[in-house]
Order: C-alpha cells, then structure tokens, then sequence
C-alpha cells in the first residue's frame, strides 16, 4: 500500500526547534521529489520546502529560508523537515506529498497531481 506518513509536529515555544519526518511505504522515496506544505488556520495551504529526486538543489519558501533545511535518508526511506528558530506564524498542519510520477520540484510545488499524507500540527506559542 502506498503511504506517506508524517510524525514529530508537537507544540514548541517561538525559538524552539522541531524536526518533522515523512516515512514513504509502498515506493521508494529516493526515485521522486517531496514536498512539504502547511496550511495555518484560516489561510491557504503554502509550499514549505521541496527536495528534488536526484541532483539538484532543495528549494525554499521565502518566509523559511535560513531556518527550515529539508533532507532525506535512503535507508529509512524518509524524508525530514528541520525547523529552526520558529514562530508564532508557523503554527500550521504540515504536510508532507509526492508527485505520481517523476516530477521537478518546480511542479511539486504548485500543488496539484501529488500524493498526500494526513498531516502533522505544529504549534508555536509561547
């Protein structure tokens, strides 16, 4: 069964850190591109991050640039989203998908024709 599972959302303070993971099963994660995406209440879902399948640079939402670093690990099949330094406007379920087939992160970032996961909150208050 194809599956994109996301964990490590969670409550944190402005400045705190946390580290959100998308565990792939049913397919290789290694062989597409991901997405991260969030949606804050009240506003529309956004384009977090996207790491590329192969060669290529990760890209960024301006609002996260410096703060957010997305990686991924073959072994584990999964894909991570650091969070650093974050804020209060960061609180948001994030959501992690796939394209359904090979796709540039230019696409996946548009957010259509992708596979999702169910999403993970993170909330930053103090």
């Amino acid at each position: 069964q194809v599956q994109l599972v996301e964990s490590g959302g969670g409550s944190v303070q402005p400045g705190g850190s946390l580290r959100l993971a998308c565990a792939a099963s049913g397919f290789s994660l290694d062989d597409y591109g991901i997405g991260w995406f969030r949606q804050a209440p009240g506003k529309e879902r956004e384009a977090v991050s996207c790491i590329p399948s192969r060669d290529g640079n990760s890209v960024y939402a301006n609002s996260v640039k410096g703060r957010f670093t997305v990686s991924r690990d073959a072994a584990k099949n999964t894909v991570y989203l650091q969070m650093n330094s974050l804020e209060p406007e960061d609180t948001a379920v994030y959501t992690c998908a796939a394209p359904l087939g090979p796709r540039s992160c230019e696409h996946i970032v548009r957010g259509t024709d992708l596979f999702w996961g169910q999403g993970t909150r993170v909330i930053v208050s103090s």
